[in-house]
């Protein structure tokens, strides 16, 4: 079968590798990169035939990655890391080549194949770092923005690294060629910007127009994948090309519909690229030779990962940023594939450089999700155990602190939240960490202090010990852990509210003694079917019991698993045993014209009156000789049963014995 049998081979023994990191809570590329290894060429039992093929087929997968990426992303999210991305990167690169070079010649290499290391690992993987974000939920962070905005130029300069460490013995001709390579990229971009973000739309939405998702799919596929060729045609980048299509795309009215449809194409040819990876790895080779590439994978490591976090400082980073980018950046990247091959070919890299740089860069790349994940635990140390620094706060007069409300993050959530509170003159403060949401929170003039609300000093200073309550907005759940941990500290008894992405983070943050744990997709559900079954006119109450079953199927197994889960829960369903029901009396309706001594509906339906609106004026608990008028809205309390008894009565002029 060729290939195909190849293909079915590498699709099984990935599916064994991803079951098997998942077991362990891994990063799933993690099992399909050791998925390669057991079928590469270097292992006994089931092998691939024809691993270069395999390999070509791994290239859609990293162009359909960053099509997808592109996809996501917009020109106007680089604008605030268009700085570290246009000057840091290029700085970045030179340091790095130039320090390749040196632990090269350390290492006892000689100059060119020393030069060829420092240019290899100058670039970092976006393939890892893109799906380790994704994997961590980190995407559309400052930190993720700042990764991406140098990963793409670190893209952008594969191009003339292929072209000028080749021609290191010709320095005259490799720069005239560099030269050439820097002119088309920036005749491509600027085409692409001009006439693709005027055409490729159109044709998207001509497509649309003829209802076949098929069809659409095909379209997406092509416009990504031959974008990408035709910068290959014109000797550049192909994965490259395809994510400049994606940001192109991603401007158009179809670009998340285009996301949806090739989303799992892009999962199944990213998983050929993560197995063609652990293909290349000699097993043999690396066991022969562990403490040696082990010993480089640590130099380049610790080098370019401070090198990265140093230039994201220098650049005006602060916070978690510079340690995320260190962290998450440190890596050998997939192009150092393609640089090693090349030359391996021209003979500027012995079979023992090329064996060395590739198991380097597989142990790099593997190592990146888990030394990335220990970004938010360093920072919480580093957070904890630093020198105190003054705060910077605005809109904020500490002798109101008291009673109020703390909103740890000021992102879309914490905003609309605080204008909520605003508008009820309900006191508040937002700590917010990042800067851009900082700056929106400064102009809608909320009170606000700059920082990591996981930070014992950043909550003494929004006075957590003399708040009634603490709502957490961000989306990390290892950062909001840390926040209800630290938070508890300074105030045990403080009542939080926290969102979740899900049961297994939902169950964590009722460990630590949370008092509501918000499900943002379970709620924005349920109220589209509450909107959907009130247009088709479905009694409320009837609504209301659909939705209180849900939560309850949902929340009631995590609250009765532990003693005070299960007060927590009781107290929460106390509003299923006392409840309003709001009832608009209509021209006809027999309770129009009489007060409540005459109705007597406490002792008839068990209810009791506690408002009436009538017109813009609400009447408060109304006494027995309150009459009730046409167009009264009643607010009567009492449990299902009753509330149920008190409409019935309603409807009935039988059920009151008046006349």
């Amino acid at each position: 079968m060729g290939i195909a049998a190849d293909i079915v081979i590498i699709i099984v023994a990935a599916l064994a590798g991803a079951l098997v990191a998942q077991r362990f809570k891994q990063p799933l590329m993690l099992g399909y990169i050791l998925a390669g290894v057991l079928v590469g060429p270097f292992t006994a039992g089931i092998t691939i035939s024809d691993v270069q093929e395999i390999g070509k087929l791994a290239e859609i997968g990293v162009a359909l990655l960053l099509f997808g990426i592109g996809l996501e992303f917009s020109l106007k999210e680089l604008r605030p890391v268009r700085a570290v991305a246009l000057i840091g990167a290029p700085i970045q690169i030179v340091l790095s080549i130039i320090y390749g070079y040196f632990i090269g010649r350390w290492l006892g290499w000689e100059q060119i194949p020393s030069m060829w290391l420092g240019g290899i690992i100058s670039l970092s993987s976006t393939m890892v770092i893109l799906k380790t974000l994704m994997n961590q939920g980190m995407l559309g962070t400052l930190s993720s923005r700042v990764m991406i905005g140098i990963l793409l130029v670190q893209d952008l300069a594969v191009v003339p690294l292929m072209i000028l460490l080749p021609q290191l013995s010709d320095p005259e001709s490799g720069f005239g060629a560099l030269a050439f390579a820097i002119l088309k990229g920036v005749l491509f971009i600027t085409l692409m910007l001009l006439l693709g973000t005027k055409w490729l739309p159109r044709v998207l939405a001509l497509i649309a127009r003829w209802n076949s998702r098929e069809l659409f799919l095909l379209c997406v596929t092509a416009i990504g994948l031959g974008v990408g060729y035709a910068t290959y045609l014109v000797g550049l980048s192909f994965p490259f090309g395809a994510f400049i299509a994606g940001i192109v795309l991603s401007e158009s009215d179809y670009g998340h519909q285009a996301l949806s449809d090739i989303i799992p194409l892009r999962d199944l040819f990213g998983l050929l690229f993560f197995t063609s990876v652990g293909m290349l790895l000699d097993p043999v080779f690396l066991f022969n030779n562990l403490g040696a590439v082990l010993f480089l994978v640590t130099l380049v490591a610790v080098g370019k990962g401070g090198m990265m976090s140093a230039i994201a400082r220098i650049f005006g980073y602060r916070n978690v940023v510079p340690l995320a980018v260190g962290l998450g950046m440190f890596q050998i990247g997939e192009f150092s594939f393609l640089l090693t091959q090349i030359g391996f070919s021209a003979g500027a890299l012995s079979q023992s450089n090329y064996s060395f740089v590739i198991s380097a860069t597989i142990i790099s790349m593997v190592l990146t999700p888990i030394v990335s994940g220990f970004t938010a635990p360093l920072y919480q140390w580093w957070r904890k155990n630093s020198k105190r620094e003054a705060l910077e706060t605005i809109n904020l007069k500490e002798a109101k602190l008291s009673d109020h409300i703390v909103i740890a993050g000021g992102g879309r959530v914490g905003q609309h939240v605080a204008r909520v509170l605003r508008q009820l003159d309900v006191p508040f403060v937002i700590i917010e960490a990042g800067h851009r949401n900082f700056e929106k929170c400064k102009a809608a003039k909320f009170p606000t202090i700059y920082g990591d609300a996981s930070n014992q000093v950043v909550l003494e200073a929004a006075m957590i010990a003399r708040a009634q309550q603490l709502l957490i907005t961000v989306p990390a759940a290892i950062i909001a852990q840390s926040i209800v941990q630290h938070a508890h500290q300074l105030r045990p008894d403080l009542n939080i509210v926290v969102r979740a992405d899900g049961e297994e983070q939902m169950r964590s943050l009722y460990d630590l003694g949370v008092y509501m744990v918000i499900l943002p997709e379970l709620e924005a559900g349920l109220e589209i079917a509450r909107q959907a079954l009130l247009h088709i006119d479905v009694p409320v109450h009837k609504i209301q019991e659909y939705t209180d079953t849900i939560r309850k199927e949902l929340y009631q197994p995590i609250m009765e698993s532990g003693e005070d889960l299960h007060e927590i829960w009781q107290l929460k369903n106390a509003r299923e045993l006392l409840e309003l029901s709001w009832e608009r009396l209509e021209a006809d309706n027999p309770m129009v014209g009489h007060n409540l001594r005459q109705l007597d509906l406490r002792s008839k339906a068990g209810v009791s009156v506690v408002g009436v609106i009538r017109g813009a004026t609400f009447v408060p608990n109304p006494d027995a000789n309150f009459t009730f008028a046409s167009g009264d809205y009643v607010a009567a309390i009492g449990n299902a049963a009753q509330r149920k008894l008190f409409k019935d009565l309603k409807n009935s002029t039988l059920g009151y014995g008046i006349s």
